[in-house]
């Protein structure tokens, strides 16, 4: 076995948690006890902290078990987080440069066989994303901090109904990516409320001397899928829509992200979805538009009526 496997043997040897004599080392790695003595002074200069006890029940040990964790990753384990990290860089992660070096490091630590094994798999994983402006990393780091160190941040932020962007101070209680976009959940101190608001609206952020504590019973992930979707058990007023058409259009729709939370039942030529009457009236019509003669309308009339409303008022718009 080469020097450093052998190495390397000792000290997993030495983090077994007891203690253990050069003589069994070398019976178990079959070499000689001159040699393991050597091996325990190299490993002893390079820093680790080998505990030598003499006497009738010595040995070596490691202090406080110096390697708390295992260093080492298998194949599925480094395939695993290559293509983890390809996810992540494609969605915009902030901390990129990062990720490249940790990516780059499980690729040193690894011999050529494995290196071409990695390069083979990499090469037929594609990860296609919608990139953020580039200017969204830094704001994206900085919330990252705000939200584990507990500061508060001063942000420019401007929504998708106003002109002009407003300055606003908010106690950033986590960060989550959504439908190719990064978002922040926190308390707003000019709303005085519980608010989301998405990274790529935020023109400019610095921090501010104010510090916040989150509760720890708060999922900011909850908060933002209950405002995106809440649940309408219970509920007065609500519509059912009926919609036939050919099986994989009404599957497309069924996985959509806001319909396909109101499915209520499927058969092989129709989806019913249950929503409320003004979602039905504003945003469901400009949903099914394009999808065209694929699907059908069958219940409500209103919704019928609707669709053929939003349809003429576009075929005036673009008669001009």
């Amino acid at each position: 076995m080469p020097k450093n496997d052998n190495m390397l043997a000792i000290l997993w040897m030495l983090n077994s948690g007891g203690k253990i004599t050069a003589k069994q080392m070398s019976e178990k790695l079959e070499i000689n006890i001159r040699t393991v003595y050597r091996y325990i002074d190299a490993l002893c200069a390079s820093g680790v902290p080998i505990i030598s006890d003499a006497g009738h029940n010595g040995g070596y040990s490691l202090l406080n078990h110096f390697i708390r964790a295992p260093l080492l990753f298998d194949m599925e384990e480094k395939k695993a987080l290559l293509h983890a990290a390809m996810f992540a860089k494609e969605a915009g992660y902030p901390m990129s440069e990062a990720l490249d070096n940790a990516a780059a490091k499980l690729k040193m630590y690894s011999n050529q066989e494995q290196e071409n094994t990695l390069s083979r798999h990499l090469a037929g994983f594609e990860v296609i994303n919608r990139l953020g402006p580039p200017s969204i990393q830094p704001v994206l780091a900085e919330l990252e901090q705000a939200v584990a160190s507990g500061f508060s941040v001063e942000i420019n932020y401007r929504t998708g109904r106003e002109e002009h962007a407003k300055n606003r101070v908010i106690d950033p209680y986590g960060i989550l990516y959504w439908n190719n976009k990064w978002y922040t959940v926190g308390f707003c101190h000019l709303k005085n409320e519980i608010r989301s608001f998405r990274a790529d609206r935020i023109l400019t952020i610095k921090r501010t001397p104010r510090n916040f504590k989150r509760d720890e019973a708060f999922s900011a992930r909850e908060f933002f899928m209950q405002n995106l979707l809440p649940d309408l058990a219970g509920k007065e007023g609500l519509t059912s829509v009926i919609i036939g058409g050919r099986a994989e259009a009404l599957d497309d729709l069924c996985m959509h992200w806001f319909l396909g939370h109101h499915l209520k039942e499927r058969t092989s030529c129709q989806a019913i979805f249950v929503l409320e009457e003004q979602s039905v009236q504003r945003y469901v019509p400009h949903l099914l538009l394009s999808y065209g003669k694929s699907i059908q309308v069958i219940e409500p009339q209103s919704l019928k009526d609707r669709l053929v409303a939003v349809a003429a008022d576009l075929m005036e718009y673009y008669q001009l």
